[in-house]
């Protein structure tokens, strides 16, 4: 037996993203964005409303990056998100949040997150939807394994349960892509 919900926004895993641009004064913001996803080959997008500080520094400089949230920083990724930098110009620094230029593209790397995803803006939807070409992919070496690779464990990566409006740290592998199915053949 199923129970029926009706329309509801809820998907799992839903990423937890920090999305982080330069002002026109080269000031970074960013914000808690947890709708987007690869859009592409080489496209990321997030679902993000023009009336965002973040989103109106991401159309001037056309360019970004997506953290990924991590377990470590649950307090300033959740901040980020409920604060708005409209209202709070030293949002980041309440938040401790420190960055550094990415070397890529014209958007700030935020040091407390271990992983960012950089790039440049392609387009800006009218409905929101926000998509980047991405440039290069950077991890502090804390998270990575000893194949030189980005290793979920170490990351800790945090998903948000839209359900019980909580974060849940993405845990232990369960299977094996591409080869798992073949069982079946």
């Amino acid at each position: 037996m199923r129970k029926d919900f009706g329309k509801k926004t809820w998907a799992y895993p839903m990423p937890v993203f920090i999305v982080a641009a330069y002002d026109k004064n080269g000031e970074a913001c960013c914000m808690n964005a947890a709708w987007g996803g690869i859009y592409d080959d080489n496209q990321i997008m997030v679902c993000i409303s023009e009336g965002h500080k973040t989103t109106k520094n991401i159309l001037e400089s056309k360019a970004f990056t997506v953290s990924i949230a991590d377990a470590k920083h649950i307090v300033e990724a959740d901040y980020v998100g409920i604060v708005s930098g409209n209202n709070e110009p030293d949002k980041m620094k309440k938040a401790g949040l420190t960055t550094l230029k990415s070397a890529f593209v014209n958007a700030p790397i935020i040091n407390e997150f271990p992983m960012a995803i950089e790039c440049n803006l392609l387009k800006f939807n009218e409905d929101g939807i926000c998509i980047g070409e991405i440039v290069n992919v950077s991890a502090d070496e804390s998270v990575l394994g000893a194949d030189g690779q980005i290793d979920p464990a170490k990351l800790e990566a945090i998903t948000y349960d839209p359900v019980h409006h909580s974060y849940i740290k993405l845990g232990e592998k369960v299977g094996n892509t591409f080869s798992d199915g073949k069982k079946l053949k």
